[in-house]
């Protein structure tokens, strides 16, 4: 028996030596690991507690996400370029036809109902016509900046120009 225990601390020596010398480095290498841990927890309980308080989901509780997964949608990156040059072609409509121009702006209306629907975003375009129609147009342009769909925005001196 005394001898089986000789040669398990004759066995064990070196590794008693290896943690004797490297245990400054474990004890760092545990300090740091229970120090992510905290600081990740501590972000996630953060986060949770933003979460609450600007009530996210509120955000996208009016989002129908299955509209994403419908077979033939476009994508709205895709309706996002396509307002993007049509807004640029209507305001760029001089020496243009008339027929030219209002082909333009049914473009321009139906692309901006294809991005309300798809950000779940009431729009009322389909029903006015004239100046009411441009009013809804300039809210729902704005409700899609808000909601992070930028468009190119007449610049101040073309409108002035304009008038």
């Amino acid at each position: 028996m005394t001898l089986t225990l000789a040669f398990v601390a004759v066995a064990c020596l070196p590794a008693a030596f290896a943690a004797l010398f490297c245990a400054d480095e474990i004890i760092d290498r545990v300090a740091c690991r229970w120090a992510e841990w905290r600081e990740g927890r501590r972000e996630r309980r953060t986060i949770a507690r933003l979460d609450r308080a600007l009530e996210a989901d509120s955000l996208t509780r009016d989002i129908d996400l299955t509209e994403f997964d419908r077979d033939g949608r476009r994508p709205l990156e895709q309706v996002a370029a396509d307002l993007r040059r049509l807004g640029g072609h209507r305001r760029a409509a001089t020496g243009r036809s008339v027929v030219w121009h209002g082909a333009v702006i049914e473009a321009y209306d139906e692309r901006l109902r294809a991005a309300c629907q798809a950000l779940g975003i009431p729009e009322h375009l389909a029903d006015l016509d004239g100046v009411d129609r441009e009013i809804e147009r300039l809210r729902v342009e704005g409700l899609l900046h808000a909601a992070g769909l930028t468009l190119p925005a007449a610049r101040p001196e073309q409108r002035q120009r304009h008038r």
